[in-house]
């Protein structure tokens, strides 16, 4: 009877198969759940807390001139207040009627100033011909000139007016369109390199505990390393846009609570970036992909490290210095954004750590697309030149590590382990 033999997988198919295997795993497993929610939490707590201390300095920050006068001069000020307020907007500051004046006669504005009674900065008695303002030195030397002008404008039968200043607008100019898109680049560049660095450590761990086990010694015996190499990586990159999408949903969720607080504890506007240079739609898509470049180079790096390291502390030890190394890549193409077209922006897009992140910030910056096209190809290949380095130096140690637990292929092409040597 004949038996027939199963040809060996192609190193697509293959790399398609340790994808596949590995994707279910990780996607599966509860370590992922805890991956996924363990970012949720300090982003919620700071998220919670900007918006609370976005609220309590906004209350802190606010200028109130409480007024204590007889009602028609306090509804005078207020009123003459309003009729500035187009002109003059934030320099006036906000009057408020001080309930207690109103409810005795006796009323001390010092002495209530001094009790540190309410939220005003000053407190105006007297008449509107001859105001009294109480306060600190201070608040003194800064409201006096306002307070003056309201009570001159609330003496007036009609105010004086202001001159109409004669305006031509333009849209836009060379100088502000760019200062506005490097807001956008230095956005791009700060989330693109967050998530990557978050989410290229899953790459480390995964080849360390399979060395463990023994299971890749069998991989590497049915199929090329290059194909476990890929499919690995391209496993991780796919749970990378899982935990993304989910990371995305929470983001828009917790933005929608309190967009007004994240902005200000990040110092960016993130609703109101101005557009990049090659447009929103294609500037989102090259973000995907250069996202993908960047983890594929970076997790082609941690998987040569994880064939190196035996232990997970030892892992631990040799990716601290290409951790650092990608903190210097990132400060270096966030440098070269306010130097486009200089020899160190080249270098930037030359070096394929730093490719992924200077190319964004020039989509954001100039509306020329083939360049990306070249960028693109470049680091694929400086992808695959890095898996087939990590291969290969794995390959090198697997082979090193005894004969007792080598695997070999038998005659029918099934995979078992190597005899025992006799005692």
């Amino acid at each position: 009877m004949s038996e027939t033999i199963r040809p060996r997988l192609s190193a697509l198919e293959a790399a398609w198969v340790i994808a596949r295997r590995d994707f279910v795993a990780v996607l599966f497993s509860r370590a992922f759940l805890f991956f996924l929610l363990g970012p949720l939490f300090p982003v919620l707590i700071g998220g919670m807390a900007g918006a609370i201390g976005g609220e309590v300095q906004r209350e802190a920050v606010s200028v109130e001139i409480g007024l204590a006068m007889n009602p028609a001069d306090n509804a005078a000020m207020q009123v003459a207040a309003e009729r500035l307020a187009p002109q003059l907007g934030g320099a006036l500051p906000a009057l408020r009627e001080v309930p207690e004046a109103t409810d005795d006669r006796a009323f001390d504005a010092r002495a209530f100033m001094e009790s540190r009674r309410g939220n005003y900065a000053a407190i105006m008695t007297g008449t509107l011909a001859a105001p009294e303002l109480v306060g600190t030195e201070g608040q003194l030397l800064r409201w006096q000139g306002p307070v003056s002008m309201i009570a001159g404008h609330a003496l007036q039968a009609e105010p004086t007016a202001f001159p109409k200043v004669t305006s031509d607008t333009v849209a836009t100019s060379a100088a502000t369109e760019r200062s506005s898109r490097i807001q956008t680049a230095q956005a791009a560049q700060m989330i693109l390199f967050l998530l990557t660095m978050l989410l290229a450590g899953m790459v480390l761990s995964n080849l360390v505990e399979e060395k463990a086990n023994k299971i890749i010694e069998i991989l590497a015996a049915a199929i090329p390393m290059d194909a476990v190499f890929m499919g690995k990586l391209f496993a991780m990159l796919a749970v990378s846009f899982v935990g993304i999408a989910v990371w995305g949903t929470a983001g828009f969720v917790l933005w929608s609570l309190g967009g007004g607080a994240i902005n200000a504890s990040t110092g960016f506007d993130f609703a109101n970036l101005p557009a990049p240079a090659v447009g929103w739609p294609l500037f989102i898509a090259l973000g995907v992909i250069y996202f993908a470049m960047a983890y594929l180079l970076l997790g082609a790096l941690f998987l040569t490290i994880g064939a190196m390291a035996n232990t997970v502390r030892e892992v631990q030890t040799l990716s601290m210095p290409v951790t650092m190394m990608q903190l210097m890549v990132f400060f270096l193409a966030a440098y070269t954004i306010k130097a486009p077209g200089s020899g160190l922006e080249l270098a930037a897009i030359a070096f394929p750590l730093s490719s992924p992140f200077a190319m964004l910030a020039r989509a954001a910056m100039e509306p020329d697309v083939w360049t990306h096209a070249l960028a693109l190809v470049w680091q694929g290949l400086a992808v695959l030149a890095l898996v087939k380095g990590g291969s290969l130096l794995f390959r090198k140690r697997v082979m090193k590590s005894g004969g007792a637990g080598r695997v070999k292929r038998s005659r029918f092409g099934a995979l078992a382990p190597a005899a025992e040597p006799a005692e």
